[in-house]
């Protein structure tokens, strides 16, 4: 193992926020990338259209529609709790204390897939993710597009 390499079972004991924080980190990039793939890049649009999928707001949204549809697993419902518990000491100012906390819960998710290593369980959700807010927005998946 490298100097500095997390074990499994470092990162389950690691902090609910400590994990969101690199979720955030982790879907800010594949966020970034998604939108200057599908064409969308000139620097003041990219800002406004990255806070669809970045925000508390759109976090929130997506992460209660995940789990109703049961897409979660176990462990990952396990840490989802553990982030939606997690106490911050501070709310931002533009949302609401339990969109927060759910928000924090989605970005705990991805951050502990990330660092165990099951990138393909954090591409899986980041793309569906993705799919839902663009749904939302009524995006067509082919071209990134609006559809009229």
């Amino acid at each position: 193992m490298a100097v500095g390499e997390l074990r499994n079972q470092d990162v389950k004991q690691l902090n609910a926020l400590a994990l969101a924080y690199m979720g955030d980190a982790v879907l800010e990039i594949a966020v970034r990338e998604h939108l200057l793939r599908s064409g969308r890049v000139k620097p003041n649009i990219l800002h406004k259209e990255a806070t669809h999928y970045v925000s508390a707001k759109a976090q929130s949204s997506v992460i209660h529609r995940m789990m109703d549809e049961e897409f979660f697993s176990e462990e990952e419902m396990a840490v989802l709790k553990r982030g939606r518990n997690a106490k911050s000491g501070s709310v931002p100012k533009n949302t609401d204390v339990q969109t927060y906390r759910y928000s924090s819960a989605y970005e705990a998710v991805i951050g502990s897939l990330y660092l165990t290593g099951q990138m393909d369980r954090v591409n899986e959700i980041i793309q569906y993710t993705i799919d839902i807010i663009e749904e939302s927005k009524g995006v067509s998946k082919n071209d990134g597009r609006t559809v009229k």
